[in-house]
């Protein structure tokens, strides 16, 4: 029953999978999905909102497992040596699978050789916000002259060096002639509880880690990357309306297995994981929170992300962004 709903689920699958004798009885144990970030970033709240219809799909117990560290690689490093099985497979970021090959020259994974695409999961613009405690500043306008004002002085938390927020922080400071100091985390949740401690004063985050925190007040966003005005925070200008042209940033989140899983079976994971995503209760758990999902095919994916390797190593280059 459980194989014949991942058949209806992608029809386009049906010869490879009717081919799938010798991993009819997959999974045999339960399936680790891996978080290469701490609990509550948008990376872990992407993979368990796929977590939790995967299992019912597979037949299977998945388990989450949060392994954070060098902005994704402990973990990639992990996935890319685990048993290629399909018995372990990761929800990771843009940083993961494709700003970290752009970053770091001497990277312990490649995000293209050493995994196999499932989907591209969910997409999500940045947002600029700030602790109201710490900069006394209503708009973009006036967060542009307290930096000013406060140079090297003023900090910004991240998810990591080399993650989406890094890098759009580093662009902005370019295109504004301003600075902040870098204070790297271990994902996104951690570095919006420092920014909400008040141990640094404004960051970059993923919209879909910090968008209850805008709502309720405790921080306040004064602009977003995305093309268009979001629907969650309406009243905040995207980064053209403010003047800053060529500014579009999409964070992004997709599900990746080792390099060598079988055909079937990854084909198999790529229809749960769609079927997942495209649930009514998933969609609406994620949009309130403004992501986006896209719930790809793997091989669009794989060329979406080849796209996005080629475009931030020329961001990388042209900022002279450096891992440290």
């Amino acid at each position: 029953m459980i194989h014949r709903r991942a058949l209806l689920a992608a029809p386009a699958f049906l010869p490879s999978l009717a081919l799938a004798q010798p991993q009819a009885d997959w999974p045999q144990r339960p399936v680790t999905m891996m978080i290469p970030f701490v609990a509550g970033g948008p990376s872990d709240i992407t993979g368990r909102v796929i977590a939790a219809r995967l299992g019912g799909l597979l037949g299977q117990t998945v388990v989450v497992e949060n392994r954070p560290g060098a902005n994704g690689a402990v973990a990639a490093q992990a996935m890319a040596r685990a048993p290629a099985d399909g018995h372990t497979i990761m929800t990771g970021s843009i940083g993961v699978f494709a700003i970290n090959k752009a970053l770091r020259p001497n990277l312990p994974y490649d995000p293209v050789r050493d995994f196999a695409p499932i989907t591209l999961a969910v997409t999500m613009p940045n947002v600029l916000i700030l602790n109201p405690q710490q900069v006394p500043a209503t708009d973009f306008a006036g967060t542009l002259a307290w930096l000013r004002a406060n140079g090297a002085r003023a900090s910004y938390s991240t998810s990591g060096v080399g993650s989406s927020e890094h890098l759009t922080m580093e662009l902005m400071k370019l295109r504004t002639g301003t600075e902040a100091t870098h204070v790297p985390y271990q994902g996104g949740a951690a570095a919006a509880t420092a920014l909400l401690a008040g141990d640094v004063q404004l960051t970059f985050q993923n919209l879909g880690t910090v968008a209850p925190h805008i709502a309720a007040g405790r921080l306040r966003a004064v602009m977003v990357t995305s093309a268009e005005r979001n629907p969650t925070i309406p009243e905040v200008p995207t980064a053209r309306e403010l003047g800053i042209d060529d500014f579009v940033v999409t964070s992004w989140q997709a599900v990746m297995a080792p390099t060598g899983v079988p055909a079937p079976i990854l084909a198999r994971l790529e229809a749960a994981c769609i079927e997942s995503l495209r649930h009514p209760e998933s969609r609406q758990r994620l949009n309130q929170l403004g992501v986006d999902v896209v719930a790809s095919s793997a091989a669009d994916f794989r060329r979406f992300q080849e796209a996005e390797i080629a475009r931030w190593r020329t961001v990388v280059e042209r900022a002279q962004i450096r891992a440290e």
